[in-house]
């Protein structure tokens, strides 16, 4: 009766001791606990850091990145580490570069002594022009010969476009079968948009005056010879088929007849 009311004894625990330094590691004769030496502890050294090197001291006298003047934040190094670049003004990368009307492939020079020749068709064609020929030319005359004749309330921009392409294609045919050279189609193209120039005047001519006249039949007539001849000087310089000229100034009168239709019409 009384083994309920007997009181039943508590069991001790024995605490681990520690030493005097207040540190985190019990004793070693405690419990039997694992003290491992120092050189495995992984937690030995946090009372006890290793010492660190020396820093390098870089004084005014040494040499080096940081006496060279150069900064991390200086736009004249190569990614701030690199040493500096050599700088290049803005003066001297604009004068190297070539102008404009070069990069464009426009020569001028070369236009005005092209224009001179067609204006003037006694005078003897160099037979280097058409070395180099260009198209800026010919472009601006049948531009300038469509706007003439919109003046005049005629839009034959389409009718001139296939014109001087058909005219283009049968001339270089024709020339590369007469000749023994032969031509090639930009020189062919640049002689025929050239000698644009005279229909360009017979245009300009029909915007203020009527051509359905007597008076428009002749100007036409002369328009269209003096545009053949001066074309087939051309082709004959550089081709050089001097004594045959006229022949091939009779198909170069078809096509230029074909806009002087447009023009009068």
């Amino acid at each position: 009766s009384g083994h309920y009311g007997r009181a039943q004894p508590q069991q001790q625990y024995a605490q681990p001791q520690y030493n005097q330094n207040n540190t985190s590691q019990p004793q070693d004769n405690q419990q039997g606990f694992y003290s491992p030496p120092p050189a495995q502890d992984p937690y030995s050294n946090y009372n006890n850091p290793a010492p660190t090197p020396p820093q390098q001291q870089y004084t005014a006298g040494e040499g080096g990145f940081y006496n060279s003047g150069a900064s991390f934040y200086d736009p004249n190094t190569n990614m701030g580490s690199m040493g500096a670049v050599p700088s290049q003004t803005t003066s001297d990368t604009f004068d190297e570069e070539p102008p404009l009307m070069e990069e464009l492939g426009i020569d001028l020079q070369q236009i005005y002594q092209t224009t001179m020749t067609v204006l003037n068709p006694s005078k003897p064609a160099a037979t280097t022009l058409m070395d180099d020929p260009d198209l800026s030319g010919p472009v601006l005359f049948c531009l300038g010969f469509g706007s003439l004749l919109l003046l005049s309330g005629k839009i034959h921009f389409g009718a001139i476009y296939g014109v001087a392409l058909i005219g283009a294609a049968s001339m270089y045919t024709l020339l590369n079968l007469m000749s023994v050279n032969g031509v090639s189609a930009s020189i062919t193209v640049s002689v025929l948009g050239y000698c644009m120039l005279p229909m360009c005047a017979l245009a300009a001519i029909s915007a203020l005056l009527s051509l359905k006249g007597l008076f428009g039949v002749i100007l036409s007539i002369l328009t269209v010879s003096w545009a053949a001849f001066a074309s087939s000087k051309l082709f004959v310089s550089v081709l050089a088929m001097y004594d045959q000229q006229p022949l091939v100034a009779y198909p170069c009168a078809l096509m230029y007849g074909i806009f002087a239709v447009l023009t009068v019409f």
